[in-house]
């Protein structure tokens, strides 16, 4: 059995398992997202061998190439682990939420998504282009370094719709308007952010094959991420329907969950067969899927009791990986402390600009443009996919983590800071004489 590829893999499964979940209790145990617990892990795992040469067992994993099997392996795990985790956020909403978001909600995410790109891109510009000699590290040979820039503003688009929402269900504050205007916000941000990366993966691509990218191919492959999404909401709504009412009538166990997820496949690899990303597949996969669709089933819980228990299990794999694959021997350099620092800035200021755009009158913009600030698992996976595209780097890619953590950290005691300040405000207003 010594050359059974299976046994290191179960080896890897359960020590990544066992920290993510040990750093998951810790972090909600300290008031934040259970994610950064599990971001820590993997950051704790891959630099342990700075502590002693010989620990060597998560060193594969670092490396931008993979080669051994069990680290494919683990790899694998981890992208299907983006693409159940993009499906369970296209669950949380509903192609009618989608619709009634409004006006505000749409300028918000606009400007969500535009600032932080122009603030990524500058800063990316700054820290990268202009010293070439001190930090030519965190450019990829032969690469054209505004590729880089353009990916970094990319990176920073999307917000972490997930961690906000739990912020908000945790102060029982869901049914406040910036709530619902942020989580409007946040649905649409990803669906732009999705878009963006789609363009940005073509360009990269491109550059690499050498094949020059026109302003008309840009042009499609927007419209094809457009149309892409528009079809397949279109023709799921029509079909999912009466298929899901087929699937009904099979009496095999687990049929519910089984034709769920064959769907969540098949539009994952259609997106990937288009040109797109295949998570974004998997959110419109989600999308599409709603409750109502299977009633008819004689299972009596709900999709999302069904699909949590994979999503436990194959998640976690994919943020312990994006952790272990941050290279703390990085931020020994000033200058990669600089970028970290400079995106991080870029980022939360990007998102305040969301606050500045509202026009309605009794509404708090700080606490919309707080809301907004968390990247989470949206700019872990951008930063994943630039490293397997070979455009981000170590250095570059530890910095990106380092935002999306400090961000993520951030948001939830400042959100709350941020809604008792307009609470007091309200009540300290309507208890003023008129």
């Amino acid at each position: 059995m010594h050359g059974d590829p299976l046994p290191p893999v179960l080896l890897l499964l359960m020590i990544i398992l066992a920290a993510a979940k040990i750093c998951g209790e810790i972090s909600e145990r300290l008031g934040q997202p259970s994610v950064l617990g599990e971001l820590v892990a993997g950051i704790l795992l891959g630099n342990i061998v700075l502590l002693n040469p010989d620990w060597t067992l998560f060193e594969s994993l670092r490396m931008s190439a993979l080669s051994q099997e069990p680290a494919v392996i683990i790899d694998a795990l981890a992208r299907l682990g983006v693409i159940l985790l993009l499906f369970e956020v296209g669950l949380e909403s509903t192609v009618a939420e989608m619709k009634n978001v409004g006006k505000t909600s749409f300028l918000v995410a606009a400007a969500g998504v535009v600032a932080p790109f122009v603030l990524g891109f500058g800063a990316s510009w700054v820290f990268i282009s202009k010293i070439p000699a001190d930090i030519a590290a965190l450019v990829p040979a032969d690469f054209g370094v505004n590729n880089i820039h353009i990916f970094v503003g990319a990176t920073l688009c999307a917000t972490s719709v997930g961690i906000t929402a739990r912020v908000f269900k945790d102060l029982g504050k869901l049914q406040i308007r910036e709530a619902k205007i942020i989580l409007g916000a946040a649905v649409i941000d990803d669906v732009l952010g999705l878009i963006i990366l789609a363009v940005v993966s073509a360009i990269v691509t491109s550059s690499m094959t050498g094949t020059p990218l026109s302003a008309f191919g840009l042009a499609r492959i927007a419209v094809v991420s457009v149309g892409f999404l528009a079809l397949s909401i279109f023709v799921g709504t029509k079909l999912i329907p009466r298929i899901m009412t087929l699937l009904a009538r099979l009496r095999t166990e687990g049929i519910m969950v089984v034709s769920a997820l064959l769907f969540c496949f098949l539009l994952s690899w259609l997106a990937d067969e288009v040109g797109l990303a295949a998570i974004v597949g998997a959110f419109a996969a989600g999308l599409i899927l709603e409750e109502v669709h299977f009633r008819d089933f004689r299972d009596r819980v709900t999709m999302h009791e069904l699909i949590r228990p994979i999503t436990t299990l194959f998640v976690p794999i994919f943020f312990v990986l994006m952790g272990i694959r941050v290279r703390l021997e990085m931020f020994a350099s000033l200058h990669v402390l600089g970028l970290a620092a400079a995106l991080t800035i870029a980022a939360i200021i990007g998102k305040q600009i969301c606050g500045l755009v509202v026009r309605k009158k009794g509404l708090d913009r700080i606490s919309i443009g707080v809301g907004m600030i968390p990247r989470g698992e949206v700019g872990l996976i951008f930063a994943g996919i630039g490293k397997s595209l070979n455009v981000v780097d170590d250095a570059l890619f530890s910095a990106i983590v380092i935002m999306v953590t400090l961000t993520t950290f951030a948001a939830p005691p400042v959100l709350r800071w941020s809604l008792g300040r307009w609470e007091r405000k309200q009540k300290t207003s309507e208890e003023s004489p008129a």
